[in-house]
């Protein structure tokens, strides 16, 4: 079933607390000076009547130049992302990026991953310029020499093989499933890098080393919603194709069944290993 990784041991949004989730209309900036009830937002209209001169910081009455109206609340309650949900990512991007070195490719790869919602539409590869942009999202940032343009064609294959194997993993397990589904569909995925799984955490511990990324994939198994872990591990030199990553593919324990699975797979490695 799943590759687990085998490599021996190395040798040796959160709301700020601190803003006010005021209603609009109310002015998030408590005026202590203006009223006798501290935990009451100030009534304003009640400070004009009598006159009183509003405290500067208040952003409920910012000069009128200011472009927001006098009665709109400053702190944005609906903002929304643009983000696929599918693949926790925005709108493609294949325009150059400010400062690029060098052109990319904008020619994307279809993959052998079936999408769910449709008959027989499959997930596209990121193209080489996508694929830079994303990593000035997260961060990266280009220097001298750190990358070269064919290095980025190298970085593509390796992805999209990563991804074909972590595919064909999954449709091992999903196997186990036959009767249940014939075709299997990928959902949505999205990378949790920094959130390690409880199974790479104890390996961890037994003196193996953390992988380097981890995806979650929903699987739509017919209907049914299916999430399996993808733990990403360093395999050494890159091959021919491109592979060079171990792959330890399994469904999450979301579910008996799930549970069931993989007591199953378990059991099968075990009793071929003895015989």
């Amino acid at each position: 079933m799943g590759n687990t990784a085998t490599k021996q041991p190395a040798a040796t949004s959160v709301p700020d607390p601190q803003v006010n989730q005021n209603k609009k209309g109310e002015c998030p900036v408590p005026h202590d000076k203006n009223t006798s009830n501290s935990n009451k937002p100030v009534d304003h209209e009640e400070l004009k009547q009598s006159n009183t001169e509003y405290p500067s910081e208040c952003p409920m009455h910012q000069a009128k130049t200011d472009k927001k109206s006098s009665e709109e609340c400053p702190i944005k309650h609906d903002d929304k992302s643009d983000y696929n949900p599918q693949n926790m990512m925005p709108p493609p991007n294949q325009l150059p990026a400010k400062g690029q070195p060098f052109s990319l490719s904008t020619s994307r790869i279809t993959s052998t991953i079936t999408k769910a919602g449709t008959e027989n539409e499959k997930w596209q590869y990121p193209s080489e310029q996508m694929f830079w942009n994303a990593m000035l999202r997260k961060g990266w940032r280009w220097e001298d020499d750190a990358i070269k343009q064919q290095d980025m064609t190298h970085i593509i294959n390796i992805h999209n093989a990563n991804n074909e194997k972590a595919w064909q993993e999954v449709l091992k397990w999903e196997s186990l499933h036959l009767g249940e589904c014939q075709e299997p569909k990928l959902k949505k995925f999205g990378g949790k890098a920094s959130d390690y799984s409880p199974r790479a955490r104890i390996r961890n511990w037994m003196g193996y080393e953390l992988p380097f990324d981890r995806h979650d994939w929903i699987v739509d198994r017919c209907g049914k919603d299916v999430r399996y872990i993808i733990d990403y591990y360093d395999g050494g030199p890159v091959k021919a194709n491109g592979e060079f990553t171990l792959l330890d593919v399994r469904p999450a324990l979301d579910s008996f069944e799930a549970l069931s699975d993989r007591m199953k797979a378990a059991w099968w490695r075990w009793t071929d290993r003895n015989e």
